[in-house]
Formats: structure tokens, sequence, C-alpha cells
């Protein structure tokens, strides 16, 4: 009680001032109203005041004074005084002190005067009241209290009961049953009622009892029986135990309790003049029966669920039907009715929410809410509730409503005022609803109208003092929409209005909050509730139903029904159909046609089952083999694009999924945004393209829609919109990018680990096609500033975000383009000049604006010493044009418009088709028209512009501070291939470039080395290519061939495309180009050699390819064959040996791997229908030298010369060859692949029938490999004939025969002096040179001998030549690098020009590089020529005639003997052919069909049978080269050997072609 402290100082100066104090104190509590605080206070006070008094510090006459005194200030005064010294006489009676008692027995006894006897006797202590005197004995004082007690609680008073005395209760019910209309009160009738029970002596429970009876029958009279029961009634209890057994009657079974006792209950509760715990306790049923019973419901339903699931069998089924019966029966006994839910109804009718509150909570959720009674009322208790808010905030335009009469209950939950109100009550109020809301929709619609409502304000308001009080709102009504709108939405019975209604809340929540939603509806709420597991196995199994008869054919129907069945369970139906779409692909297209009955909600619930079905941990993204995608995702990727592109769903969730699994490392979900894109924008991404849509690629936008892609493009303009709006609304357009460009090498380096080579490569191409079709529609559907503003520049792309340089200039293309266009756009406005030159100028001038920043930041893509060869300038041009640029498709635009007036005429000529139709088709077709004839013409000016620009930088390009070889391999590095293989469209790109630089005449560009080392090192690329990259590094091939063809197809073209252009120059002199020096171009015959060198080596690579048994280089090489078919092969032999290989690889993969079998088998069948387009070898370029050459033969073959100017120019070209070849042994580390190519290329030897000259080094190494393969072959070969062991004796011999003609040659060459080898070697190049002569016409001995041997010699190195394509076996890197820098000098020194005696398809296959120029030459210095040329006209004047005409003789003689030689081992040959040809067919692994025999023997045997004169020929050149004297006597000595040798072999091939005949 001592919560006010009196001050000490007014203790002390009592009588001065502190007496004074307290009584102002004293005043002002009592004058404070403060509901009841005021008495405590004035009690301490007093307290305080008194225990000062006890304790002695304050005088008791004093103090009884003052208390005197202030007892006029209250009337309640001396009862609060007396409660006060109550206190003190419990405190100090507990007191050993005596004089403290004293103190206050005498302070007591001073206030007697003002303080009555009666009220101190009430409250202290007998023994106190007898000291002061109040009493005379304290004893006597208790024994009569408990008398008095006694009489007034436990003596029974006899009341008369209503048996006993009628008239008495006759009369009360009398009364209480009289019309209460007029001013009879309650008051009144209990007056009555008083008199009744005194005057017939009624007992007063019986009366109460009576009272509630009228009570119950005149229910809707609560207020006057209400005040009547709180008047009369004496205790709560005593009224609970009478309600509780007029309960108890009605337990009984088959007994029902009335409303109107659930009523008078209610009514009493919400008064409290009953307690709800007294009252429950008298209900049944009690609570554990409840809990079972509910449990029980729960289990019968998922039976019920189970069995709609399984399948049951005839015979179950008649137990089952049995069983159901039996518990029908067993039902038909009811139980007494559940008496709590009956209270609790009637609570909730007169609106007492918190006491049914309290009975909700004793039972299960939503059990009570299950019985639609009490669902009803609780949503009546709610219409109540929100009905204000509602009419102020959630009535749409135009609608009245009905009003609500409010209920009259003060004690109800209160009306909302806003949307803060409804946390009080209505929330919770909804929650115990749950999914019972179902059974008020009008309420349903409402409380979603005010979220509608709710969430306007909360988007709109902004304000940091009301954003917190929001953001616990939203999560209110987030909660309201899992727990109840959505579970009742799944119990309404196919309400579209209600699913359309909730989508108008859903859509203002962010997707996020929408999908958790979507997932606890599916995945949570249905196995909560009895009702909704029903429901759940019901929507199954009507699903089953209607997916079970869905075709095509029966869209409409299936498509109503389930329409139908989605407005309330979209999940569980959804859930099913994709299920079986994953099952059966072939549903996709009826189940996308039958959605178009679903509403707005159901669409978005199906995008998130999509994405759900998408992230299933369960399921294998793989197949089990782990080389492609699972079937299931690939249907599921179709269903999503087909469907986003049919119907408005929003994409955010979708695409948000993709970039989360991008982010994660994983790419196989790039699959659906490959399809979203093509379906919704239209953008195909296949390398299948035909040459037409290729060509439809390179034009406008229009043009790309009608002939660019294979599905006809119509109406995507609506589905790109919305699909541009999702990526720029959630900002997802550049990490998409960003992430699909770092993710290719991703999948290689971060994926690829585990993987199969094959996945790894499907899942890198299915990243880079999905990155170039979303950045072809980022490009083609951005606006300029969207795309400018979201895409950074090129150096930030690739510094800070790692982006492949190929992806970023991708990306950056546009964004370029739409720059230059806006900069000229403003250019042309500034200055208003129409001329073309003035538009040009203008051009050129906005493209440097916005190129000049690209030019800067590419620098730091690249180390500094790049850009010693290459400018930045042609780095970022390269990069930024598009085939858009440079040319334009007229056959494409020629093509789609006749087709639109094809479709013209069709329109006109149907009679069918209605006159208004008619029309809009033709004007639809006649716009079209219009539209890509203006898109040519804009395009036609777009090219003339860029063309002028190149033509202005060009010669700023390439700057080659290096040689030109290094400036080639930069090209080739950073820009030709990693271009050439990003899309189709670049490959055509990057063909058209070299083409187009090419005819701009571009200094220091060589042409013709840039298409040698893209023909010579395809081996290296192609292995490194994925299966798409293969595809379009074949196309680019192809383009490149294309060009090469039509060059060597007409010399006109040739002469007119490429003579006096730069890139065809075979030397750049330091002083530039001078075009008129026709010694420094190459002629058109030596560039058909050129050409069919660049065949051979593509025949070479792809033999090895298809020999590796790899099966990436086996499917890589397949494809780019197939690609490259128009133009190659061309030559009959390749072709052949092509064909062999090709059909091998049928043969060995037909049960091993089909797809390689498939594709083999593809290539096979249109090679042979290409057989009659191939032309034989002296076709396809002249292997003798044409009578009438624009340069002499003396001039272009050099050596033998008599002319001194043609000498020097001959010697000048070879020298910058072999100094080329020097520099580029050199660079090998920059352009390893092409050396590579090449150096495999001369390993090959090389035999001329016109005496070329080789190395002994060669000849041995031909040797070594012809060995090592024999030796392969009889591995190989088990069995063999008689003919073929007398062949390999006689080959021994000549094997041991050529060994030792071979020592005595390197015998003879150390003797021999290094000047005399020079003199010879010169004398042996006139004596060609003559003979070459004698070759063109002039006279020559030997006739008709000459031109047979030549054909037979022909025939029999044609079959050899396609077993030369063999793989080379692998040697030493050092060993070859060191034999290719020695050959490349010996082959620069070769004739490119042959003997017409001898066409020698062999050697041409062997090693082209001898027989024609060597391009991949560097310019040598001028000083090194003039010696060059100094020593060479020295030599030449210092032979005489009768050296050439001795040596023309002796050379003549020699070949007669090789010619003889190999005629009649061909002979034998010939009858080998006839004996085993059928039975060594088919084993043989030579590549060519012709030959019976196996290719390493008869490689051997011609080199073996030759290799006397090559030995001989070879030494000729290295005394020549080493400037050794040689003695006339031991030359003519060895070159009468020759010529016995060679009369020999030429009577023997008579003999054996006479035979053979």
């Amino acid at each position: 009680m001592a919560t006010l402290i009196l001050p000490g100082e007014w203790i002390k100066n009592w009588e001065k001032s502190g007496k004074h104090e307290f009584v102002q104190l004293c005043k002002e509590l009592t004058e404070k109203t403060d509901h009841g605080n005021e008495t405590k206070d004035i009690q301490a006070a007093l307290y305080e005041v008194c225990s000062q008094v006890v304790q002695g510090n304050l005088k008791i006459d004093l103090v009884s004074a003052v208390l005197g005194e202030m007892m006029e200030l209250r009337d309640d005064l001396p009862s609060i005084l007396a409660d006060v010294f109550c206190i003190l006489d419990l405190e100090t009676g507990a007191l050993e002190e005596k004089n403290k008692r004293d103190h206050y027995t005498h302070l007591v006894g001073a206030c007697l005067s003002f303080v009555p006897e009666a009220i101190l006797k009430e409250r202290l202590d007998p023994e106190t009241l007898e000291s002061l005197g109040l009493i005379k004995q304290a004893h006597q004082f208790n024994q009569k209290i408990v008398k008095i007690k006694t009489k007034l609680f436990y003596k029974q008073q006899k009341f008369n009961l209503l048996r006993e005395e009628n008239e008495g209760y006759a009369k009360l019910i009398t009364e209480l049953g009289q019309d209460l209309s007029g001013n009879i009160t309650s008051h009144l009738v209990l007056e009555s009622i008083k008199s009744l029970i005194g005057c017939f002596n009624l007992d007063p429970n019986r009366v109460l009892d009576i009272i509630l009876e009228v009570y119950e029958s005149r229910s809707e009279q609560d207020e006057f029986f209400l005040s009547l029961i709180k008047s009369y009634m004496c205790e709560p209890i005593t009224l609970c135990h009478i309600l509780g057994f007029k309960f108890k009657f009605y337990q009984e079974p088959n007994e029902e309790t009335p409303k109107s006792l659930y009523h008078i209950a209610a009514a009493l509760l919400n008064h409290k003049l009953i307690e709800l715990e007294d009252l429950y306790v008298h209900l049944m049923p009690v609570d554990a029966t409840i809990v079972e019973e509910h449990k029980r419901e729960i289990s019968e339903a998922k039976q019920i669920a189970r069995k709609l699931v399984t399948v049951v069998l005839p015979s179950e089924k008649s137990e089952d039907k049995e069983k159901e019966k039996e518990k029908e029966e067993e039902k038909n006994e009811k139980p007494p009715d559940n008496q709590k839910l009956g209270l609790l109804e009637a609570l909730l009718r007169i609106g007492d929410w918190h006491h049914a509150q309290s009975i909700m909570d004793q039972m299960p959720s939503f059990y009570a809410t299950s019985h639609k009674a009490i669902a009803l009322a609780l949503c009546q208790l709610v219409h109540l509730t929100v009905e204000p808010l509602y009419r102020r905030a959630g009535v749409p335009k135009g609608a009245k409503g009905c009003a609500l009469q409010p209920l009259k209950n003060k004690r109800a939950p209160q009306p909302t005022e806003s949307f803060e109100d409804l946390r009080k009550d209505t929330f919770s109020m909804l929650c115990y609803l749950g999914p019972h809301l179902s059974h008020d929709p009008i309420l349903f619609a409402k409380i979603v109208r005010l979220g509608k409502s709710f969430m306007k304000e909360y988007q709109s308001d902004g304000r940091p003092e009301v954003k917190d009080k929001m953001e616990i709102l939203l999560s209110c009504f987030l909660s309201i929409a899992d727990q109840v709108l959505l579970p009742s939405l799944s119990l309404m019975e196919c309400n579209a209005c209600m699913s359309e209604e909730l989508w108008g809340l859903f859509k203002l929540f962010p997707y996020q909050h929408r999908y958790r939603l979507y997932g606890q509806w599916k995945n949570e709420t249905y196995s909560g509730h009895p009702l909704l597991v029903k429901v759940k196995a019901q929507t199954v199994e009507r699903a089953k139903y209607i997916m079970k008869r869905l075709t095509k054919e029966n869209i409409k129907q299936s498509g109503r029904q389930i329409g139908k069945l989605s407005h309330s369970n979209p999940t569980i139906l959804f859930d099913y159909m994709l299920s079986q779409i994953q099952w059966y692909d072939n549903l996709i297209v009826p189940v996308v046609d039958s959605l178009k009955y679903l509403t707005s909600l159901n669409y978005d619930v199906l995008a998130y089952c999509i994405i759900e079905a998408l992230a299933n941990p369960e399921k294998e993204k793989m197949k089990h083999d782990d080389t492609t995608l699972s079937l299931w995702l690939q249907s599921l990727a179709s269903l999503c694009g087909a469907v986003f592109r049919k119907y408005p769903i929003e994409l955010a969730g979708l695409l948000q999924y993709v970039t989360n699994q991008l982010k994660a490392g994983k790419s196989f979900d790039l699959l659906i945004l490959k399809e979203v894109v093509q379906k919704m924008a239209g953008i195909e991404i296949t390398d299948e393209m035909t040459s037409e849509q290729l060509e439809a690629m390179t034009g406008g936008e229009q043009l790309k829609a009608e002939g660019g892609y294979f599905g006809q493009i119509r109406n995507t303009k609506k589905s790109s919109q919305r699909l541009k709006d999702a990526l720029l609304d959630h900002e997802l357009a550049l990490p998409l990018c960003l992430l699909m460009a770092q993710q290719r090498n991703g999948v290689v380096f971060l994926e690829g680990g585990e993987k199969h080579l094959k996945l790894v490569g499907h899942l890198y191409d299915q990243c880079h096609d999905t990155l170039v079709q979303f950045g072809g529609f980022l490009a083609s559907n951005l606006s300029t500033e969207d795309y400018i503003k979201r895409v950074p520049s090129i150096d930030v792309l690739c510094n800070q975000f790692h982006t492949p340089h190929d992806a970023a200039f991708f990306l950056s293309r546009p964004m370029y383009a739409h720059q230059i266009l806006s900069k000229y756009e403003e250019l042309k406005k500034a200055e208003k000049g129409n001329r073309q030159q003035q538009k040009v100028t203008k051009y050129v001038a906005a493209c440097e604006q916005v190129m000049m920043p690209v030019h800067e930041a590419v620098m730091s893509l690249h180390p500094a010493r790049v850009w010693d060869d290459l400018r930045p300038q042609f780095y970022a041009t390269f990069w930024s044009l598009t085939m858009y640029d440079l040319a334009v498709p007229h056959a494409a635009y020629e093509r789609e418009v006749n087709k639109l007036r094809v479709q013209i005429k069709a329109i006109e000529e149907n009679s069918e088709i209605p006159l208004n139709k008619k029309k809009k088709e033709k004007e639809r077709c006649t716009a079209l028209q219009e539209k890509l004839q203006e898109e040519e013409k804009k395009q036609m000016e777009h090219v003339q512009r860029v063309l002028h620009r190149l033509k202005l930088e060009k010669d700023s390009w390439l700057l080659t501070k290096s040689t030109k070889n290094e400036t080639i391999t930069k090209f080739l590095q950073l820009c030709l291939f990693p271009r050439c293989i990003f899309s189709s469209i670049d490959a055509v790109y990057c063909a058209r470039f070299v083409e187009l630089v090419h005819q701009q005449k571009t200094p220091n560009f060589c042409t013709l080395l840039c298409y040698d080392r893209v023909f010579s090192a395809i081996i290296y690329t192609v292995a490194s290519c994925t299966e798409n990259e293969s595809h379009r590094y074949g196309r680019f091939l192809c383009c490149m061939l294309e060009t090469v063809t039509r060059w060597h197809s007409n010399r006109a073209v040739y002469e007119k495309e490429c003579v006096n252009y730069p890139g065809f120059l075979t030397i750049f002199r330091a002083a530039g180009f001078d075009g008129g020096n026709k010694a420094d171009q190459l002629d058109y015959e030596n560039f058909r050699h050129v050409v069919h060198k660049w065949h051979y080596m593509l025949t070479k690579a792809s033999v090895h390819c298809l020999e590796t048994g790899d099966y990436t280089h086996i499917r890589n090489i397949l494809i780019v064959l197939t690609k490259i078919l128009p133009c190659y092969p061309k030559v009959l032999n390749l072709g052949q040996a092509l064909e062999c290989r090709v059909h091998k690889i049928c043969l060995e993969e037909k049960d091993k791997r089909p797809d390689l079998y498939a594709l083999a088998m593809g290539y096979s069948g249109r090679l042979k229908s290409q057989k009659v387009h191939m032309v034989p070898e002296n076709e396809f370029h002249h292997k003798d030298q044409p009578a009438r050459s624009a340069t002499p033969a003396s001039q272009q073959n050099g050596p033998g010369s008599t002319g001194k100017p043609a000498a020097n120019t001959s010697k000048t070209e070879e020298g910058g060859f072999e100094d080329g070849d020097r520099v580029k042994d050199k660079s090998q580390g920059t352009s390893k692949p092409v050396n590579k190519a090449n150096s495999t290329a001369a390993k090959v030897t090389t035999s001329n029938g016109n005496g070329a000259l080789n190395s002994t080094k060669a000849v041995k190494d031909d040797k070594e490999k012809s060995g090592k393969e024999k030796k392969e072959k009889k591995e190989k070969t088990p069995g063999s004939t008689p003919e073929t062991k007398a062949e390999s004796r006689r080959e021994k011999q000549r094997d041991e025969r050529a060994g030792k003609e071979e020592r005595l040659l390197r015998e003879g060459k150390e003797k021999t002096p290094k000047a005399d080898r020079e003199k010879v070697k010169l004398d042996e190049k006139s004596g060609k040179d003559d003979k070459a002569k004698a070759g063109n016409g002039e006279p020559v001995e030997p006739g008709r001998d000459a031109v047979k041997e030549s054909k037979n010699k022909e025939k029999g190195d044609r079959n050899a030549a396609t077993a030369t394509l063999k793989s080379p076996n692998p040697r030493s890197d050092s060993a070859e690098s060191e034999r290719d820098h020695k050959r490349r000098k010996l082959d620069s020194h070769s004739s490119p020009s042959h003997s017409s005696s001898v066409k020698d398809s062999s050697n041409e296959l062997k090693d082209p590089a001898t027989k024609h120029i060597n391009f991949n030459s560097v310019a040598r210095s001028k000083s090194r020529e003039r010696e060059v040329e100094k020593k060479d006209t020295e030599s030449v004047q210092g032979r005489s005639k009768e050296k050439k005409e001795e040596k023309e003789r002796k050379e003549r003689k020699r070949d007669h003997a090789v010619n003889d030689r190999e005629a009649s081992q061909e002979s034998k040959r010939r009858k080998d052919e006839n004996g085993t040809n059928s039975s060594k067919n088919s084993q043989s692994t030579s590549p060519s069909c012709d030959s019976p025999l196996t290719p390493e023997k008869e490689k051997t045997k011609r080199s073996k049978s030759s290799s006397k004169e090559k030995a001989e020929s070879v030494k000729a050149e290295r005394t020549s080269s080493g400037g050794k004297k040689e003695s006339r006597h031991e030359k003519s000595e060895k070159k009468e050997k020759r010529d016995s040798a060679g009369g020999k072999e030429e009577k023997k091939h008579h003999k054996s072609s006479d035979k053979h005949r």
C-alpha cells in the first residue's frame, strides 16, 4: 500500500507547515477522478500518517484532529480509514513491540468519534475490539458469528415444489408470459415474482428454471429476460447447473437439442451471466471423441482417394459394396447431436466472437467450420464486420450491393473502417474459416476486392512512417490467400468468375509471392483436410478420363472439360497433364490447343507447374547413355514454347529460373529459353538452312521473316513484345546474354569433366545457339535507347564480365549499327544536302565518330604486338560489320516478291473466298510486296555507303611490320576462325569479307596465302569443332571454295578479278607493288595447279580424319564434306579415294555407331550423284605446258634459258619462295596447324616422268614407309596366292639392286667436289628445259615409243595414286621440321609445269608442293635476289653447247629405261588382277577402288622400280646446288649405265604389253 511516501520535512515541521501540506494533498487526491485510483492514493496517504503515529514520530492528538477534519472531504472516508486501521491492526498484532501496539490502540480510540463502531466491528479483530472497549468479550463474539453463519448458509428452508403448489407457479408463468410491449419492465415483473415466492413459498431455483423455460419459448425478448435474470440471479454457478441439466436432457440417442436453448445459453454467455468453462463441461460429446472423429474422417477420405487412383478388380468391387452397405446401416442410428457445435453456431449468430473462438480452439483445425451452418454463421459475421470498409474501398464502380443490418449486440466485433482494423478480428475469423469460405462466394469476392484495394494503396503509398504497417498487412493478406482463398477455390464448383476475381488480386503480387502460394496450394493444402483429400482424388480421376480421350478431333469438347476442371483445382490437373506430356510428346499440340478455356489465374498456375516440373530434383535430365538430353525435358521445353506463345502467361518466373540455372552452372535448361524465343519471336536457330534461306537472312527484317525460316512466321508481334517486356521489366536481358556467353566455356571446362564428349558438344552447341538466337531477338526487338542503355562497351564486356570476344562483338554489333544510323540521320538533318556524294561523306563521318571509341577500346583486348600487323580499325571493322552491310540479296528479294505475286493471282482466281476476305488478303500481300521492295532499296543504299567507307579505310588496315605470314596468321586466329564458326551467316560473311578485302586491292593482304592457309590446315580445326560448328565451318569452306572455283573455271574471270591484284602477287618488293610486271603475278595455269594442290590437301586431311577411328573426327569431317560437296571433290581420283574411305566407314560403323553410319551413308549417296560432274586430273589443270602461254616456258621454269632477263626473273621468283619458306619455318609458333599440314604434305615423295628433281632423303623416307606398309599388309592378309609370292621375290631382288645403286650414288656424291656438283646441276636443269621445249612441239628423237611408255605409266600411276593418301606415319617433330626445311628448298626450284609426254597423277597426289609454286613464302630482300641472279647468269653463260647435247641424249635414254621397267610391272600387275581381283577387293584397305593389289605393295613396287632413277636425279640436283666440280668422264659413265638399263627395260616392256594384248 505504501506507494506514496510523505516528505520527512512535513513530519518534522508538522505543526508549522506539514499539517497544512498534508491536508492540501488529501484535498487534491479526493478531487481527482481517475477511475478508482484516487481511493488507493488516499489510502496510501492515510496509511503513511497513521504509521508515523504508530512509530511515535507524531503526536496522536494532532493527527486525530487532522483526520477528523478530513472526514468532511468524502462520504466514504470513514470506511477508507477503517481499512487502513485493519491493515495496521494486522501489522501491529504481529509485532512484539508493545509500545507500537499501544500507539495504534490509542489512535483508533481517538478516532472513534468520527469512525462508526459498526464499520470497525466489521473489519477489526475481536481482540482489538475488546481492547478498544467496543465489545465485552472476544470469545463470546466469535461464537455469535459462527451461529449466524450457520443459520444463513447451512440451514435449509423448506419450499413448495411445482407439484405441491400449482397455483403459485401458474401465477408465475402467467406473469412471465404476459404481453411485454407496454410499460412493463423487468423490475416490475421481478417484484411480482418476489411476492409470489413469498406468498406461495416457491422454490427460488425452480422459479429460475421456469424463467429460463419461458425465455426459451420467447427468445426474441432478449433484453427483458436478460435484465430479469441479472436482477433475480443469486450466483452464476447455480444458473450454469440449471442450464447443464437442460442440455443433459437432450443427450439421449435420437434427441435433438432445440436451437432456442443454444440461443439462451449464448445470450447468457455473451452478457457474462455465466462462464463458458462452467457450461462447457455439461455439453456433449467430450473433446477426445471429436478428435477421434476427425482422424477417422481423414483416414476415410484417404481411403476413398486410394480407391479412386487404384485399379479395382470385379471381385473386389462386390466386396467393397457390401462393406459400404454395412457402414450406411450403422450411420442410420444417429448419435446425439454435437451440443458444442450448436452452442458455437448460436454464439456466432449473436456475434459473440470471443466465446466462439474459445470453443473452436478446443477442436481440431477447421473441424467446426466443416459444418456448413457454422461456416455460414461465421461468414455472416465477417460480412457484417467488413461491411463499412468494403463500402468505402471495395465496391467496384457501378455496383450497388445490398445493405446489411448490423447486429444489435454491442459486444460483437467492431465494424472495420480501415485496413488496419482488419487485423483485430477479421483476419482471425477468416483463418478459422479456412477452405470453407467456399460456402459463401460473395464474401470470397469481397475479401479479394479488399485485397486488391489494399495492394493499390500499398503500391502507391510510399511514406516511410506507414511502411512497416503496410508490410505487416501485406503478409496478412498473403496468409489469407494461402490459408483461405486458394483452398476455398478448390472446394468451389468450377466457378470461373471467382478464379478471375482472385487473379485480379494475385496479379498485383510479384511472381515470387504468387509461386510460393501456388507451391503451398499444390503440395501442402490438399493433405490437411478430408474434403480436400477427396477433391484431389476426384480431380485426378477426372483428369485421367479427359486425357485418355483427348485427340486433335475433339479438342473443343475436351478443352471445355479441362477448363471446367481447372477453375477449381488447376495445380492437380496440370500436374497430371504435364506428367502425361513428359511421357507422350504427341500430346503437346492437342493439349496446347485445348487450354484456350482457362482463366488468367490458371495460366499463371500452369507456368508455375511447368517450372516445378522442370526443376524436379528426382528426374534425370540426361538419358541413361549420358549422351543426350532426356525426352521429358525436350517435351516440356517444346510445351513451354507453344504455351507461352499462344497464351498471355507471365514469363518472368521462367526466365528467372533459366537465369538461376545458368548462375549455378547448369546449361540443360537453355533448351527452354531456345524454344520460347523460337516460338514467341519467330527466330529459328538451325544449321540446316538452305542456301535460299541463308541468302534471305542477309537481307532486312521483312525478308528474314518471309524467306529466312522453315516455318512461316506469323503473328509474333504480340508475343515477342511480351517477351521483350518481361526481359526489360525484370532486367534479365543482359544477364542472360552474359551468363550464356560465359557458360559456353563452362560447359567444356566445368560441366564437361564427367560427361560424355558427345553430350558436352551438344550442350555447348545448345548454349551457343541460344545465345545467337537470344542476341538476335534483342537486336531486332529492343529500341536503340534500350539496347545502348543495357549493353556496356566492348572492353567492359570482355575485361570485366569475361565475355568471349566473339560473343561480346555479337552483342555490341547491333549497338554500333544503331549508333551509326542515328548519328548519320543527325548529320543529314543538320546539313540538308541530298546529293549522293554528300550522303556518303556524312555516313563515313558518322562511322568515324561512333567507331573511334571502339578502336581505342579493342586495343585492350589483345597484346600490343598484335597491333603491329593488324590495325584496331581493321579488327573493329571486321567484327562490327555483317552480311547486311556487304551485299544485297537481290535474288532473295525477287524470289519473295514473285511468291507474293503468285499468291495475289491465286487469291483472285479462287472463287470460294468471300469478297471482303479476298480484298483483305490482297491488301496484305500488296503491302508486304511494297515493304520488301522498299527494304531492298534501303539496303542497296546502305551497302553502297559501307563499300565506299571500306574503300577509304583499306589503305590503313594492315601494317605488316612483321612478315606476310604473321599478318595472315593473326587475321585467321583473331578474326576469321572465331567468327566463321559463330553462325551460318557469319560463316558466309567471313568468306565474303576475304573476297571483299581482295577486291578492294587492300595493300599488304596476300589473298593466295590466306586461301592456302585455310585449305591446308583443316584437320585441327575440324577436330576441335562441335557438331553445329562443323556445319558452319563446312559452310565457310564451301563459300571459300565457290570463290576459288569461280576463278579456276574461267580464265576471263580470273584475269578480271585476280590479275593485277596485290593479293595474287607471288613477290612483294620493298618498293611496293608494280602491277605491270607479269612475273610478280600468278598466271592462270599455275593458279589451276595451286587449286589442285588445295583439293589434294583437303582430300588428305579428310582421309586422315576418316581413318582415325575417333567419333568426333569422323562425324565432323563427314559434316564438312557434305557441306562442301557442291565444290569438292571435282577431281575424279580424289573423289574415288574419298568414296572408298567413306564406304569403309559405312561397313565398320553399321552396328557400332549408327549416327556415324547414317552420316556416312548420306554422304556416300550424294557423292555418287556428284561423280558425273567430276573430271580427270588433266582436265582440272593442264599438266603439259600450254603452247601459247603469256609467259614463255623458259621464263616460268627458270633455269636453262639462254635469255638473260628471263633467267633473272625466274630466279627472283624462286628465290622469293625459298626465302618465304625459311621465314615460315621460323614462325611455326603462330601458325602450327598450317606448318604441320604442309610438313605432312611434304612427307610423300614425287617422281616426274620429266625428271623432276628429288632429294635422296625423300627416297629413303619413301622406302622406309613402303617397307612398313608392306609389313602391316602382310600382318593383315594371312593367305597369299602363288602369284603374289613370286611377285614379292622379284620385289626383293629389285630392292637389293636399288640399295646397291643408292650406296654407289652416295659414295660418288661424297667424292664429288661442291663446285662440280653445282655445274652438273645447272647442266641438268638446262637439259630439262630443252626437253620441255621438245614436249611443246620442238623436234625430239624418240617418237611413238615415248608416247606408249607415257600412256602405260599414266595408267599404272593412276591406280596407285590414291594409295598414297594413307595417313602418314608419325615422326618426331625435330626430324620432320628438318626434312621439311630441306624439301622446301628443293621444292622452290622444281618446275610448276609438266612435260607433254607423261601425265603423272600419282606424283600430283604425292607432293603437289614440289610440282607447284609454294605460296606460303614471304618477300625476300633485294640484295639477296641480286646475288642469286648474278650467280645464275654467270653459271649459265659458262656452259657449252656440247655439254647440253650430250646430256639431252643421255637423259632421254635414262627415261626410256625407267618407263620400260614400270611398264613391265604394269603388265604383271594386270595379270595378277585377272586372277585375284574378286578375292582381294573386299580385303583391300586401299582408297582406290580400281587397284586389286594392296596399296602398300603397289606403292613399294613403284617406288623401288624407279628408285635408281630418283636417286641419280637427286644426286644431280645435290651436286649442282652444292657447286662442286665433277669430271665429264664420271658423269658420262653413269649416264651410259642408265642408258643400258633403260634399253633392257624398254624391251621387257614391249614383250609384256604384247603378251597382255
